[in-house]
């Protein structure tokens, strides 16, 4: 039995790791690159450390009939772990989506207004499309000369056709600007570093100073030690400076990322009065309850809030949610748009602990702990709850203090309360993008 003594996981991924005994597996075995002896391998593993260990089955077929993905399929225990969170990737690929290094995408998330019409709903900055100039709230009319109408499925959701994530495919769109003007752009997936924070600004309301920060995903920045975020580190000081009173996070199309920028953020967040306090508590399987641990907040910068108010929508997971969940017990957190996705799990991947794993290139990533905070609450699977419902907007592009979400959150700022013209403008989308990714890209989504 391996006893873990890391300061902090990520829900999916932390960059060192620091064991007691990380040994690999007796000295007599003999890594043979054939399936069935990787497919022992991944069963070994999950079987140790898997969170629902108890549920995997023992009469799985290891012979190498199966595929390694179909193998996993198996083991996972459906009723919780929904499809995409335990999954097959590579090292490299782990440790790239982590970094932000992203390939063979445009940069671009999409998204369906209460019409089915699609738009672009948020554009990465270093990315072919933000580099071309797009910007949300663009609808797109078409793809690759087809209406939109044309990816719809029986079932209503949708199936866009963007290609293979290959640098150097090409996806040709045509616009709805928000204008009225119509313009086709043809652009092509490359690879390049990925921004995490969107957009950030401060607003006078109510003779308070509110930041606005649009934070998309807890990336690390690679080289820093310990783990965190040059983006966090800098957006954090731009709102020290302008001294606020009041923030708005907006998370909306945050699925998560590395449990250490997480706690990079909490720490900015929390009270003073809260540093030293338990923050976050990890808690596994049976066979590995010795490393149960709790993280206490450590308080940094100066900024003193009260409350926190969070923009989320069923996008919103993972490690957006911990932040949330983390917080509520020691300071007043609102939620306005829609309720969370509902992880509250997480992962690490396993070729550390595995020589036949890591010496075939195999990196199995299982759900492997839960987060619970300091008042024990955990099991949100069905998301954390939206305190006022309210439709998303692409009518108007960030930080636009009109943008129905954005406006609903200064409003309650002034008021205490969310308008019900705000109210009246939520809907549920037939699809959301998350739903169509699996695996290290469900945690990134990105076109």
């Amino acid at each position: 039995m391996r006893k873990l003594t890391v300061y902090t996981w990520s829900l999916l991924f932390s960059f060192a790791f620091i064991f007691s005994s990380c040994n690999p597996e007796s000295d007599d075995v003999n890594p043979v690159k054939v399936q069935n002896v990787v497919q022992k391998a991944i069963y070994d593993s999950m079987k140790e450390w898997y969170y629902w260990t108890s549920e995997i089955p023992s009469d799985v077929d290891l012979s190498g009939a199966l595929s390694n993905q179909e193998l996993l399929e198996k083991l996972r225990y459906q009723p919780l772990d929904r499809q995409g969170w335990t999954y097959l990737t590579t090292r490299a690929q782990f440790d790239a989506a982590f970094t932000g290094q992203v390939a063979g995408v445009h940069g671009i998330r999409i998204a369906l207004d209460e019409n089915d019409r699609l738009f672009l709903a948020s554009v990465l900055l270093n990315g072919p499309a933000g580099k071309d100039g797009w910007q949300r709230g663009w609808e797109i009319i078409e793809l690759n000369g087809k209406s939109i109408s044309s990816f719809r499925n029986s079932d209503g959701s949708y199936s866009f056709d963007f290609g293979p994530n290959t640098v150097g495919v090409q996806n040709t769109f045509k616009f709805r600007l928000p204008d009225g003007e119509e313009i086709i752009r043809t652009i092509e997936k490359s690879s390049f570093q990925a921004n995490s924070v969107i957009h950030q600004d401060v607003f006078e309301t109510e003779g308070k100073k509110v930041g606005y920060w649009v934070y998309e995903s807890f990336r690390a920045t690679s080289g820093l030690t310990p783990t965190r975020s040059q983006e966090v580190e800098d957006s954090f000081n731009f709102f020290l400076k302008e001294g606020i009173d009041e923030l708005i996070i907006d998370l909306r199309y945050n699925g998560g990322g590395s449990v250490s920028v997480a706690a990079q953020v909490l720490n900015y967040l929390v009270p003073s009065s809260a540093s030293g306090s338990p923050s976050f508590i990890y808690r596994y399987n049976g066979n590995k309850i010795e490393n149960n641990s709790t993280v206490n907040f450590s308080k940094i910068g100066s900024m003193r809030l009260n409350r926190v108010i969070f923009i989320t929508s069923r996008s919103s997971a993972s490690s957006s949610e911990l932040i949330i969940n983390s917080l509520s017990p020691y300071m007043e957190v609102v939620l306005i748009g829609a309720n969370t996705y509902g992880k509250p799990v997480g992962q690490f991947p396993l070729s550390q602990f595995n020589r036949t794993l890591r010496e075939n290139d195999v990196e199995v990533v299982p759900v492997t702990f839960s987060i619970a905070n300091a008042d024990g609450k955990a099991d949100y699977f069905d998301g954390l709850q939206a305190n006022f419902l309210v439709g998303d907007d692409f009518s108007k592009n960030w930080g636009d203090p009109q943008e129905a979400r954005l406006a609903a959150a200064l409003g309650y700022i002034g008021s205490g309360s969310v308008s019900s013209r705000f109210s009246s403008t939520y809907y549920e989308p037939v699809w959301e993008m998350i739903d169509s990714f699996k695996g290290l890209e469900k945690e990134f989504p990105l076109y």
